[in-house]
């Protein structure tokens, strides 16, 4: 069974999706890429279902300017071992820092033999990233530090870094 839950950020309402045991999607509405809900899912309260008490207590500290941990939430994301493998990548950029899709395409390269691995390629995981901000896309950038490639808007993306006060080269 998934269950569904809102989240009303200053960016956008945002939905929540979660099994028994894990946070298996976090998006904005109306975003670009939009994951499959099943035609089973549940919506509920936020407070009935413990799958998403951790997650939404960190919303709230996120966009109160805090660096809340995501480690402390469970996440089950679905998708290809390729697109965890960048979305684990993607996890482990610092709050407040960004890499570039170049960038995630070389730290990957390292694991395979012939080390070769497309920017466009990291660019097509992360754009199908099920967990907006816990598994933070938004720190992703293009050449060069350029703003680009968020499924949930440029603007929203800028907000997104302006909040953790990254610097925009």
């Amino acid at each position: 069974m998934i269950y569904l839950s809102r989240y009303r950020s200053p960016l956008g309402e945002i939905t929540l999706s979660g099994d028994e045991n894990s946070l298996t999607g976090l998006w904005f509405d109306a975003q670009a890429v939009l994951p499959e809900i099943p035609a089973d899912a549940r919506w509920c309260l936020r407070e009935n279902i413990p799958v998403f008490s951790e997650p939404l207590r960190w919303l709230d500290a996120y966009f109160c300017g805090k660096n809340p941990s995501p480690s402390a939430i469970p996440i089950a994301p679905s998708g290809t071992e390729f697109r965890r493998r960048v979305w684990n990548l993607v996890r482990e950029i610092p709050y407040g820092e960004t890499r570039t899709y170049g960038e995630l395409a070389e730290m990957l390269g390292k694991e395979i033999p012939d080390g070769k691995i497309s920017p466009r390629a990291v660019g097509g995981a992360v754009g199908h990233n099920p967990l907006a901000v816990i598994v933070p896309c938004h720190r992703v950038l293009g050449k060069g530090g350029k703003l680009c490639g968020y499924a949930g808007g440029l603007p929203r993306k800028a907000a997104l870094l302006q909040i953790e006060k990254s610097l925009l080269v």
